[in-house]
């Protein structure tokens, strides 16, 4: 679609309002007197990060793609998770926006607060758990995705050493965590993970440095949690081997990028744009993954691997999917050798969305 921007005075009143950020219309501008229905988006870096934001970004256009003219979207990107994204968000609101996504966790409450205050509007919030009758909430089984470069990663190291850069330690990223070590301790009981927490989501030159650190102290692997591919390249560098993050970034790093977990929003944000326009909506809680295809593998690079590595890895893909393999089935013990997920039985999505604590064999100890 032909891309406008909004009038140069709601650019203005953003940049004014809510730290400098950048608002963008990416439908042609008119009278929206039909029932053409406003869809915002609030993002926490850049779409051109090549992750994360970058795959919301995807998402959006594919959502744009399949409701066509009944939809016209807006996104205001680099909004920093605190008082700033409320006032992004309510920017968004006051401008007549039907429906507003908010795609980073620590929107959560920022997203509650302006939802009371616009009770017809509806709001979802991504990777959150605070819901009320006009905020839903939606997440993507990552941790699936973590099994699987977790087995790659316990056979494909020769140090034992994996490099993990970690965003904020928020239930999402302590159970990718510890997702990645108990699959790769499967097949590698001599396996260490070392952390570094960058406590940023969006900051190339801190992950780089991040990457670098790891490396030095002997990590041939680097796993990352945040949302560029400068981890990648740094691996590239130094000639050890990584996973890109959120989408394909294997052009970036094409000697070290092993896979990648892709993040594929679009069907779930074509969804419940359809639910708006038909009037459907309604608050609800979605946890998606591999099985609805909301989580991904990037294509498998056979330049690095093994083919045996690679067949192991769809066979795990298929097993998730099917059912057959969870990436917490217990026994599962805690750092302090208590039993929290009993054999025979697999963590509950109650234990998951809570996940704040690192299991057994995992040197690191969660920040507090």
């Amino acid at each position: 679609m032909k891309k406008n921007t909004l009038p140069i005075i709601i650019i203005l009143a953003v940049l004014l309002g809510a730290g400098g950020f950048f608002i963008s219309n990416q439908n042609n501008v008119q009278d929206t007197a039909s029932d053409q229905k406003k869809i915002g988006f609030i993002y926490i870096g850049p779409p051109g990060d090549h992750g994360w934001t970058y795959m919301h970004d995807q998402g959006r256009q594919t959502m744009e793609a399949e409701l066509g003219d009944s939809i016209t979207t807006t996104y205001i990107e680099n909004v920093p998770e605190n008082a700033d994204a409320v006032r992004a968000i309510r920017k968004l609101a006051e401008s007549g926006h039907d429906l507003i996504f908010t795609t980073s966790f620590n929107y959560m409450d920022q997203t509650l607060e302006v939802a009371k205050d616009f009770p017809d509007i509806k709001f979802e919030h991504a990777t959150g758990y605070k819901r009320a009758d006009n905020v839903a909430t939606y997440n993507s089984r990552f941790y699936e995705g973590r099994t699987i470069i977790g087995h790659i990663a316990g056979k494909m190291t020769k140090t034992n050493t994996i490099g993990y850069i970690a965003s904020f330690p928020i239930p999402e990223v302590i159970r990718g965590i510890n997702s990645f070590y108990l699959a790769a301790s499967k097949v590698n009981p001599d396996i260490k993970i070392k952390v570094i927490w960058a406590y940023t989501w969006y900051d190339p030159a801190k992950e780089a440095d991040a990457a670098n650190t790891l490396i030095n102290q002997g990590a041939d692997i680097i796993v990352q949690h945040t949302d560029t591919f400068a981890p990648c390249q740094a691996a590239e560098k130094a000639g050890v081997l990584a996973f890109g993050q959120a989408s394909n970034q294997e052009q970036f790093c094409p000697n070290a990028h092993m896979t990648a977990i892709e993040d594929v929003w679009g069907p779930y944000y074509a969804e419940r744009a359809k639910a708006l326009v038909d009037g459907s909506w309604a608050s609800q809680d979605t946890w998606a993954g591999m099985k609805e295809g909301h989580v991904v593998m990037s294509d498998y690079n056979t330049k690095i691997l093994p083919a045996d590595l690679i067949a192991e890895a769809k066979a795990m893909e298929a097993r998730i999917i099917d059912g057959s393999l969870h990436s917490f089935a217990g026994p599962i013990y805690n750092q302090d050798g208590e039993l929290v997920v009993p054999e025979g039985s697999v963590a509950d999505d109650g234990m998951l969305a809570g996940m704040m604590f690192y299991v057994q064999g995992i040197e690191d100890q969660v920040p507090q």
